[in-house]
């Protein structure tokens, strides 16, 4: 009775967890779908010098693909969310990718300005929220990569619908690209 006690008790606490962080940020911890983290990682290009960034990592679903897929590239992913940050942190020493930093914070204090690949799965407030960082931070050539939202004001380089249930989308940017917000403006 004890133990279940216990676990009913972890798992309240991991709920109300979720909740508070899902209030203080305003986006759930969503993990991306086995389709769209293969969509996104066949239409990712060779990518440019830099590192890889994925903001509001959740769970690690897409995190630890990505290290994987580009294993010479660093992979950045931030999660500010406790529950979500442990379970891939817990992951990662069950399958460890040496390649891959998990930071618990708020992506909107960190630099993009080495960032070849930015991925995120945000809701719209907080696209919009994203857009004048990216394009204040993104050097010219960086792509973007977001699943089911689009950046607010835009125009996506490639749109891959996913179909299923929810007719997902994962929308591909490169800084610099006409319509982009003019991105990468700021550096060489």
């Amino acid at each position: 009775m004890f133990w279940e006690l216990g676990l009913l008790g972890l798992a309240l606490l991991g709920a109300l967890s979720i909740g508070a962080y899902t209030v203080i940020t305003g986006v759930p911890p969503m993990p991306s779908s086995p389709a769209a983290v293969r969509a996104l990682l066949t239409a990712l290009p060779a990518l440019p010098e830099g590192k890889v960034f994925e903001l509001g990592a959740g769970w690690g679903t897409l995190a630890f693909p990505l290290a994987r897929r580009f294993p010479r590239r660093m992979v950045v992913a931030y999660e500010l969310s406790p529950l979500p940050w442990l379970t891939s942190r817990l992951w990662g020493m069950v399958r460890p990718a040496p390649n891959l930093k998990l930071i618990r914070g708020d992506f909107h204090g960190a630099s993009l300005r080495e960032a070849a690949l930015v991925t995120c799965f945000i809701v719209p407030g907080g696209m919009e929220r994203l857009r004048p960082k990216l394009e204040a931070e993104l050097p010219r050539g960086a792509l973007v990569a977001s699943n089911s939202f689009a950046v607010p004001g835009w125009r996506p380089r490639e749109v891959i619908e996913l179909g299923g249930l929810w007719r997902a989308k994962i929308y591909i940017y490169r800084a610099g690209d006409p319509g982009c917000g003019n991105p990468g403006s700021r550096h060489p």
